[in-house]
């Protein structure tokens, strides 16, 4: 496994300018930081449910404070406060590194999936039964972060830049969360409380836990100051590194075990909590050219440490000024500290160079000559997806023969055949329907953005519909479909109008669109999450498998939406398919044939954005069917879109009934969601359009 690439930004270990600032910088930011710890510890103990103010912490500091006051403070409140500052230390030291080895100021806990690996280790520890040790638990969650590092640093190659180790990582971590929360679905009783801390909870009972992390943290913290130097040096380059006898790929490899056993223990210790180890660490190396010494590891790590604690303990505050004591017990900090993640992914979206898709070293598509007759591929394609349609109908459960649909469509089946059929047909129907829908929103996604990886889901559309959706399930639980619709519409435009308006003022630059969507992505999951945890546990059940992505429950009244939307929608955009031919090639050359390139991209989103809305109110979210759809028609049928719609729309269609009806007959009776089914399918087709654009190592 090589972790070396070459930088994207500046790296902090670069000498800052000796004019700028002066030594005194250095201590005063450090007494800063601890100030603020400081101020902010002590908000937070005298936050929460019991009444413990000022007064009583100071009674307590002074020894004087009756026995019920000391109890809440020593019991409750400092177990929190401690936790927050070993895992904001943890979390932001190991960003810190992680950032160094990849030199990338986008690496971190959670954009490498070191995080949702761990959580996805746990949660399968708890699902099947082993012993919760918390020293297990930590060797649990090593592993499983270990392991999904590896994959992303595999996936990303020996030449990759931010938004390839963001994408990577992000279509890892996606995967991963999908089969967490499949396995908590399916297990609700051995998963209870997994919903919560899957977003990050401070929350302990006593110290015992923080005492048994203290050591590993500061035993991480100490093997990290003592490579430094090392990592100084390699930010120069890795051939200047080796010329001074620094061993590149082990120091790498050495501080890469060292910073996934950090996040491990804060995952371990508290749960997820997202984007620590991405904002404080990112944040402090935009100081590094300013204050003297800084750029040195030596004082970065330990600097990133403090901030990592002022992240996590003002989100932790925030939650409980905003949401008051009481109703703040339910809330994850981790929800917060991702909301601002999200923020600081947009803000450097805009700060670091972008390329477009053109570029060398974005050449991701996959682009086929087309095969000699499209029209009979598309046939043959109807003709596969109605024999899927069929089977799906046949198959579940309860099997049946043809004849069975015969009678059941003549109206002579029994009862038992009509019930089934009676559940089982729209679901299939949903399946087709939801396919054509999201591969067709793919499909001009990518055409109109000129981005090979652009999908309703990683770029935020899909996101925003679910947090419309999910607010009417959670809030108006007895509201009619229409509404539902309307809302998962009006979420899908916004997201939309956010990551598209943003990325038009720089051009619709690659990297930049992927990462102002990944950053709405991640921001609309954080708020979905919130919403879950927030409400009674029949709402966040439904909303919970709902975000799972599954046809299950889908009636005709459910389907009317979207019929109507793959009725009107999708024809408009093969109307449309000469405009989107031309916007896929570059800015000028819809201008030179008369075409305004800024109405027919609003239009063809605008077909998109719909598209998205009413498939994600009609079956949920679902990922990939978007992205994958499109790429194996374009290597089917070439890029003409007047065959690459018609062809991608059956592909997706194929691809989603395919997923539901493995979905609910491979575990039968339990049912796995159409959602974990295609990224199992879509995800691997994903890592290798990362893969074959690597470029070799020279």
């Amino acid at each position: 496994m090589s972790l070396t690439a070459q930088p994207t930004v500046p790296p902090a270990g670069v000498p800052a300018d000796g004019r700028r600032g002066g030594p005194v910088g250095l201590v005063l930011l450090v007494a800063g930081l601890l100030a603020a710890i400081v101020v902010l510890a002590a908000i937070d103990v005298v936050q929460g449910t019991a009444t413990v103010g000022v007064t009583e912490l100071w009674a307590w500091l002074s020894g004087s404070a009756d026995a019920q006051a000391a109890a809440v403070i020593v019991d409750s409140r400092l177990p929190r406060v401690a936790a927050g500052v070993l895992v904001g230390v943890a979390l932001g030291a190991a960003g810190c590194v992680l950032q160094s080895i990849s030199r990338n100021i986008l690496a971190s806990p959670d954009t490498l999936a070191v995080n949702a690996g761990a959580f996805l280790a746990l949660t399968f520890a708890a699902t099947v039964g082993i012993p919760a040790v918390v020293f297990g638990d930590l060797a649990i969650a090593f592993i499983g972060g270990l392991a999904a590092a590896a994959v992303v640093f595999a996936l990303a190659g020996t030449d990759y830049g931010t938004v390839r180790l963001v994408l990577a990582g992000t279509v890892v971590a996606m995967v991963l969360r999908s089969v967490a929360t499949t396995l908590i679905i399916l297990n609700p009783m051995e998963s209870q409380g997994l919903q919560a801390w899957e977003a990050g909870m401070l929350g302990q009972n006593g110290f015992d836990a923080v005492t048994l992390m203290v050591p590993l943290v500061v035993a991480g913290m100490l093997v990290l100051v003592l490579f430094a130097r090392r990592l100084d040096v390699m930010a120069l380059g890795d051939d200047a590194a080796r010329t001074v006898g620094v061993p590149v790929r082990t120091t790498q490899i050495q501080v890469l075990l060292t910073a996934v056993a950090l996040s491990a223990a804060a995952v371990t210790l508290t749960g997820p909590i997202g984007f620590v180890g991405l904002a404080a660490p990112a944040l402090v190396r935009l100081l590094a050219p300013r204050i003297r010494g800084l750029h040195r590891h030596a004082a970065l790590i330990g600097v990133s440490g403090l901030a990592g604690v002022v992240v996590v303990l003002a989100a932790d505050v925030a939650v409980r000024a905003i949401f008051g004591a009481q109703r703040a017990v339910e809330v994850p900090t981790g929800v917060v500290t991702s909301l601002l993640g999200a923020v600081v992914l947009v803000w450097f979206a805009f700060r670091l160079r972008a390329t477009r898709l053109d570029d060398a070293g974005n050449a991701l598509d996959v682009r086929g000559v087309g095969v000699r007759h499209p029209g009979g591929l598309v046939a043959l394609l109807v003709v596969a997806l109605l024999g899927l349609a069929v089977g799906a109908v046949l198959i579940g459960d309860r099997m049946f023969l043809l004849g069975d649909v015969a009678n059941w469509l003549s109206g002579q089946a029994g009862p038992v055949v009509t019930s089934v059929m009676g559940a089982r047909v729209p679901r299939v129907v949903a399946a087709i329907l939801a396919g054509i829908a999201l591969a067709v929103a793919g499909t001009i996604i990518q055409g109109v953005s000129r981005n090979p990886l652009a999908d309703p889901a990683i770029i935020g559309v899909s996101g925003g519909a679910s947090v419309g959706a999910v607010l009417v399930v959670t809030f108006v639980p007895l509201a009619g479909f229409w509404v539902l619709v309307g809302a998962a519409g009006v979420g899908a435009l916004i997201a939309a109008v956010i990551v598209f308006g943003l990325a038009a003022r720089g051009g619709f630059a690659t990297d930049r669109l992927v990462l102002v969507g990944v950053g709405v992505s991640f921001a609309a999951e954080a708020i979905v999450r919130l919403l879950i945890v927030t409400t009674d546990p029949w709402s966040a059940s439904k909303a919970l498998v709902w975000l799972s992505g599954s046809t299950y429950g889908r009636t005709y009244e459910h389907l009317v939406p979207l019929m109507i939307g793959c009725a009107v929608l999708v024809p408009a955009a093969m109307i449309g398919y000469r405009r989107l031919d031309l916007l896929s090639v570059d800015e000028d050359t819809p201008r030179v044939l008369g075409v305004r390139p800024a109405h027919a991209r609003f239009a063809l989103l605008g077909c998109a954005v719909l598209l998205t809305a009413v498939a994600v109110a009609a079956i949920g979210l679902v990922a990939f069917v978007g992205l994958v759809a499109p790429h194996a028609a374009r290597a089917l049928v070439g890029r003409r879109h007047r065959w690459v719609i018609p062809t991608a729309a059956l592909l997706g269609a194929c691809l989603l009934v395919l997923a539901d009806t493995l979905g609910r007959t491979i575990a039968a009776p339990t049912q796995l969601s159409a959602s974990l089914l295609t990224a199992l399918v879509g995800a691997p087709y994903f890592f290798y359009l990362l893969h074959r654009s690597r470029r070799p190592v020279r």
